[in-house]
């Protein structure tokens, strides 16, 4: 029997709830399937315990009480995994119930346009669907490297859920995963080695990659920037340590080696079925779509398998942007002003353009910045870090804006709203910043710039 619906989300991950959630809202009719977890990467191996840990280690690392074993404990409270070894995902369910939804446990596949096929444990279900969003999510890539697959290797869901500290780690990929949880491993203790291609946290703003390096090495992470692996040598090693050979000569030895070198979507997507529905997938990474996030009539993608920025936030707005298409809503998604943050002690927070990448775009941009260490703020807390923001001089608008400091995730929001709406810099100059803070510390740039623009 088919059962029929307005919407069907294949994935329930931080975006495919999103979109169902707000779907149901609205007083469609839902149904969202998931072939593993619901509540996706963000709720089990990414997001909720890698900051519950990031916690734990900031707190030893001021002193506190924190042992590895409490600290284990919690994350696997968090992740509800007590006294289990694979999470339990009952809560969610029982909220989508609750809220309307229908949660389908199986492996979908797209039979035609509007039809999905799901087979479950004991069954396969038919589901028909005036729309499908589509939100299979992604997961970590895994480079060709001599010796790799032999040595074996953890990604961020070994990392994330860890019970037993390894003696010795080497992380591969310095974005945002492979920083934070270099700094978890560190402060308990564990020798940590950090290998980046380029600058640590490459896309961010270099004062904040900077600020990342100096905070790392503080807490024992050895820090190898511009450095790429080459080559494993599998328990070559002291001790049976893997030696990994680095393009500049180096070599670094660890006895557990961590991946966080991308994502990647294609498995999930080369598997259902996406030409039935009429959508044009190239087996890249990522699916196209539109500004609608249409991937064709009727189906929409979202969050990690479209490739923008890998983040739980955007993903519930193109999530709930994909579902307000669907319903008649003249919206399109705008992203323009996505946040960007590092979890860290200290953090690190960005929304918009780098100076480089404004005057690429034909922006007569200019950059304002100031140190933290020298501002209010920095001298009552001893911060180091720095603020800088990147200014459009013809429309006198805001088109960037990055921190490097205490709460910077908190503080970043002031930019993001500027640059969502264009605010104009002298109103933000005019602005009233409480003090001492890092939002008034971006209240002098503002006033700074208003000057230089008159």
């Amino acid at each position: 029997m088919t059962e029929r619906f307005d919407f069907v989300v294949i994935g329930a991950g931080a975006s495919g709830e999103a979109a169902a959630s707000y779907a149901r809202a609205r007083g469609a009719t839902v149904a969202l399937v998931e072939r593993d977890l619901f509540g996706g990467t963000c709720a089990f191996w990414g997001c909720m315990p890698s900051k519950t840990l990031l916690h734990a280690a900031e707190v030893r690392a001021r002193g506190g009480e924190y042992p590895w074993e409490k600290a284990s404990a919690r994350r696997d409270y968090m992740i509800v995994r007590e006294g289990r070894d694979y999470p339990d995902d009952s809560g969610h369910i029982k909220g989508y119930k609750a809220a309307g939804i229908v949660p389908v446990r199986g492996a979908a596949k797209i039979a035609g346009p509007g039809k999905i096929l799901v087979g479950t444990d004991d069954a396969q279900r038919e589901l028909e669907a005036r729309d499908i969003v589509i939100a299979v999510g992604s997961i970590g890539k895994v480079p060709q490297l001599e010796g790799l697959a032999e040595a074996g290797f953890w990604t961020n869901k070994e990392g994330t859920s860890l019970r037993e500290l390894p003696r010795s780690i080497a992380i591969l990929g310095a974005g945002p995963s492979g920083t934070e949880l270099a700094q978890v491993y560190a402060r308990f203790d564990v020798r940590t080695t950090l290998v980046s291609p380029r600058q640590v946290n490459p896309t961010d703003h270099p004062r904040s990659s900077a600020l990342l390096a100096k905070a790392l090495r503080a807490s024992g992470v050895d820090v190898r920037e511009n450095a790429r692996a080459k080559r494993v040598r599998p328990r070559a090693g002291k001790g049976g340590d893997h030696v990994v050979e680095l393009a500049d000569g180096s070599t670094v030895e660890a006895a557990v080696i961590e991946l966080n070198v991308g994502r990647t979507a294609a498995p999930a997507l080369a598997s259902l079925g996406l030409e039935a529905a009429g959508v044009t997938y190239d087996g890249g990474d990522f699916l196209k779509v539109d500004e609608k996030l249409r991937a064709s009539e009727h189906v929409y993608a979202i969050g990690d398998c479209i490739g923008h920025e890998l983040s739980t936030h955007l993903g519930h707005y193109e999530g709930e942007t994909a579902v307000r298409v669907a319903l008649g809503d003249d919206v399109r998604a705008d992203f323009s002003a996505v946040p960007r943050a590092v979890y860290t002690d200290p953090e690190t927070a960005a929304v918009g353009l780098l100076l480089d990448q404004a005057k690429e775009r034909g922006i007569d941009a200019y950059e304002e910045t100031t140190d933290l260490a020298t501002s209010s703020k920095g001298y009552v807390s001893e911060s180091e870090g720095h603020v800088s923001i990147v200014i459009d001089r013809a429309n006198k608008v805001l088109v960037g804006a990055f921190i490097g400091g205490p709460a910077a995730s908190e503080a970043i929001h002031e930019a993001v709203l500027a640059i969502k709406l264009r605010t104009p810099i002298a109103l933000l100059a005019q602005t009233i910043h409480a003090f001492p803070t890092v939002a008034r510390a971006m209240g002098g740039l503002f006033a700074k710039a208003d000057l230089a623009l008159r």
